[in-house]
């Protein structure tokens, strides 16, 4: 019995052993082949750096307003009596716009225009009275007074009525009527209003070191998020004569051509004041640019002689100071130089000293002044 137990656990023995050799092998070569495993080249897009001639400016965020707003109102109080537009209509300076009811005034200016025939007719009568020396002089006074009495309540009628006939300022684009047919309006009601938006004033603000660059008649370059890719030209017309005191920012004003009316008062546009100068930057898609709170970063692609003597290409990657931005690219103000070979698309998979592999078959279309497609 014991000689059985013997041999089995000997049996055992033996299958453990084997087992665990062909283990033993099977990590031996895993890690072997761990060792002598190689991560592919990373598939990246890259450019070149140069060194471009660009346009300095000054950028800020700008509030559009109209140059002609009013709020259109009556003078005098009454009721609405017919409306003469329709709401967001184009309208000519003088234009009718709302009558409100005359009807009591106009009665009153007949009765005022009679009185006022009656006393030209014994003015005329006094005068020949007077010539004759039929008449003193007190009595033609008194006829004189009366006729410049009655022709002044005319005229105070007529400007009465004058007044309820309300018509436009100047020409432009209405807004939404607030007043009804039949209302009775006060005086200083608002009964719509009138925009002319031919051209915009352009209001924005730069900081008082920027003073000394800002002059009028500087071009303007304004965009707008809710019209991608169109600009729109002006020139600066007005620096406000004083600095903000909490701010330490100076009002500035531009004005713009707008023909055909995209852009509306209350507006926010991008607002980019063209400095004369130019100067040399270096340049590179912003999809280059890996930004980061402690410093956005760029790769470089270098090259260097691996194990096997064969060149390949790796990154290193090294922070950069980024300047003004203009469609798909960034300024690089520190940090590159011209001629170095940078990675724009992919960078997000890379490390330090990654192996890289080039490709132009995706490459983004970087374009100063991209379009939409459908624009």
């Amino acid at each position: 019995m014991a000689k059985k137990i013997a041999l089995a656990v000997l049996a055992v023995l033996v299958i453990v052993g084997v087992l665990a050799g062909i283990k033993g092998a099977q990590i031996g070569a895993m890690i072997k082949a761990g060792e002598s495993f190689k991560m592919p080249p990373t598939v990246v897009t890259a450019t070149e750096t140069k060194e471009e001639t660009w346009q300095p400016t000054l950028t800020a965020v700008g509030t559009l307003n109209a140059i002609q707003q009013v709020t259109v109102a009556p003078e005098s109080p009454g009721q609405v009596k017919k409306i003469e537009f329709q709401s967001g209509q184009m309208v000519k300076q003088g234009q009718l716009l709302v009558r409100l009811d005359t009807q009591v005034e106009a009665a009153q200016l007949a009765s005022a225009e009679a009185d006022a025939k009656l006393a030209r007719v014994q003015l005329e009568r006094t005068q020949k009275l007077f010539e004759t020396k039929a008449i003193s002089q007190a009595e033609l006074d008194s006829a004189e007074a009366r006729f410049a009495s009655a022709e002044a309540q005319v005229a105070n009628l007529r400007g009465l009525i004058d007044r309820k006939t309300i018509k436009a300022p100047f020409a432009g684009r209405l807004g939404i009527r607030q007043v009804d047919p039949g209302a009775y309006v006060n005086s200083g009601m608002a009964l719509v209003t009138l925009q002319a938006l031919g051209q915009m004033y352009v209001d924005f603000s730069m900081p008082q070191q920027r003073l000394s660059q800002l002059a009028t008649d500087q071009v303007v370059r304004v965009t707008s998020d809710a019209f991608p890719g169109v600009e729109w030209l002006g020139k600066l017309v007005t620096v406000d004569a004083a600095v903000d005191e909490s701010t330490r920012n100076v009002k500035v004003r531009a004005v713009i051509d707008n023909p055909e009316e995209k852009l509306r008062p209350g507006m926010f546009v991008d607002v980019a004041v063209l400095l004369p100068n130019t100067e040399k930057v270096i340049v590179v898609p912003a999809t280059s640019v890996a930004y980061a709170p402690y410093g956005d970063r760029v790769f470089i692609v270098q090259e260097r002689k691996n194990e096997a003597g064969e060149t390949e290409k790796f990154v290193k990657q090294t922070i950069v100071r980024l300047g003004e931005r203009r469609g798909d690219f960034v300024v690089v103000s520190e940090g590159l130089a011209p001629g170095q070979t940078v990675v724009t698309s992919g960078a997000f998979k890379l490390q330090e000293n990654a192996p890289v592999s080039i490709t132009d078959k995706l490459a983004p279309d970087a374009k100063i002044s991209p379009k939409p497609e459908d624009s």
